[in-house]
């Protein structure tokens, strides 16, 4: 059986995962100087918000419930519309060539990896079906963020790569 502190540890480390995601988003979207780059990273800080409040009521259900705390409806993120507003063309021509955008798509890819890796491993590890089923609900959730990155990444690296003199054409 996974203990109690097992548990309230990884959602400590979720909640975590999700302050430090709001606090690059925000501050990457203070500091860029386009609308679209602004307006991207905004509403990804903001959807880290919305992340640690859910987190926030499952870990109080469960110190109250315990593991039947993750018997509840899963919040499925509505990322397709999220992401259809956001990674628009705007978004692209504004990131062309640009060393910030490409690196903070980069950095993003990599915290939302790691919180996959870590909530992968904890689904593993996890004996009760209803905790296993949430840390892989957890890590699905933050692959949409991933995908989402990865998608608007892929769109702008050519651009950057050509404009930096690394293209062959």
């Amino acid at each position: 059986m996974t203990t109690h502190d097992e548990i309230r540890e990884v959602l400590r480390r979720a909640y975590q995962i999700e302050v430090d995601g709001y606090t690059f988003y925000s501050m990457t979207a203070d500091k860029a100087d386009k609308p679209a780059v602004q307006e991207l990273f905004g509403k990804l800080a903001d959807d880290e918000v919305e992340h640690k409040l859910y987190l926030k009521d499952v870990m109080g259900k469960f110190e109250a419930d315990g593991v039947e705390a993750f018997n509840v409806a899963k919040r499925d993120p509505v990322l397709k519309s999220f992401t259809a507003t956001i990674f628009s063309d705007d978004f692209r021509k504004q990131a062309e060539g640009a060393d910030f955008e490409v690196g903070v798509l980069s950095i993003g890819m990599t915290l939302e990896s790691r919180a996959i890796k870590y909530f992968s491993g904890a689904a593993e590890k996890a004996e009760e079906a209803e905790v296993r089923d949430f840390y892989t609900f957890l890590a699905d959730w933050e692959k949409q963020h991933l995908d989402a990155l990865q998608q608007l990444y892929n769109g702008v690296r050519q651009d950057f790569w050509a404009d930096s003199g690394f293209s062959p054409f």
